[in-house]
């Protein structure tokens, strides 16, 4: 079975980061992150910049059209094609949003589910039917949130009931933990204790903005800020060390920024597996 290193960290394979990625030397990040979608069927030089950056890096997957809670068919075609990709780049992670963006046709958002039983049992069906065609397990992000349409059971308890049904796995957002748990009212620590923690295969971690004391954006467009640095400190505790990727999808800063960032990763995993060899008692 094929897996992301561990431990380890990614940065998002994102086209106006290309020549800095295809410069850098070894030891700089540990996989590089793709949306298939962006990358499928390209040809010219970015096709080349995959290819040759495939041969040295890892590759993971994060979907962001398949619409897992959608109220559309899944697009078998599509899946199809993400089957190829993954196979033909040997491509060890596919994840995707628990959320949905489209019905017959794309909304280019990812919005929130309903916290309700039917929306657990929809989302789980089509999960399972993804992986049935994937031919592998699938792991579902937890997306953030601004308004909910109808919350019968907590995030928490929606996402342990998905996991559950579908028998999938979790990609792990720290910062929308935290930008979740303050926009709705949560304890964030307590929602990382509430999860299996043999579901959570990857985390991700990113910048948000602050537009307010009780209303935080997840913007994949600042500097990782020390509550969610801290709180990713929580995770690797309560998870173990896995894959991390620093997401940054705009407003990109100089890379040594970035190397930094990567640096501060790699520091709180080199402490969590100290910790961890420590022994209690």
């Amino acid at each position: 079975m094929l897996n992301l290193p561990q431990p380890s960290a990614g940065l998002g394979l994102r086209r106006a980061l290309l020549a800095e990625l295809r410069q850098a030397p070894p030891g700089d990040f540990d996989f590089l992150e793709v949306a298939p979608e962006n990358w499928i069927g390209i040809g010219g030089p970015h096709r080349a910049a995959l290819h040759s950056l495939a041969e040295r890096y890892p590759l993971s997957c994060h979907g962001l059209s398949l619409s897992l809670g959608g109220p559309a068919p899944l697009d078998l075609a599509f899946l199809g094609q993400v089957r190829a990709f993954l196979e033909r780049f040997k491509v060890p992670l596919y994840s995707e949003h628990l959320s949905y963006c489209g019905d017959e046709g794309h909304l280019y958002d990812l919005l929130p589910l309903p916290f309700t039983e039917e929306a657990v049992h929809h989302v789980a069906a089509r999960i399972r039917q993804a992986q049935d065609v994937l031919g592998r397990r699938l792991a579902v992000e937890n997306v953030s949130y601004y308004a909910a349409p109808q919350q019968d059971m907590s995030e928490l308890e929606f996402t342990r009931a998905v996991l559950r049904e579908a028998d999938c796995d979790l990609l792990l957002d720290v910062n929308n933990v935290y930008v979740n748990s303050v926009n709705h009212g949560f304890d964030p620590l307590a929602f990382l204790a509430g999860l299996e923690p043999g579901r959570v295969v990857a985390m991700h971690v990113a910048g948000h903005y602050d537009e307010s004391d009780t209303l935080k954006i997840d913007s994949h467009g600042a500097p990782v800020k020390p509550v969610v640095w801290a709180l990713l400190a929580q995770a690797y505790a309560r998870f173990g060390v896995q894959p991390t990727l620093l997401e940054r999808d705009f407003n990109f800063p100089p890379y040594a920024t970035l190397l930094a960032e990567l640096q501060t990763i790699r520091q709180l995993q080199d402490q969590a597996i100290t910790r961890q060899a420590v022994p209690h008692g």
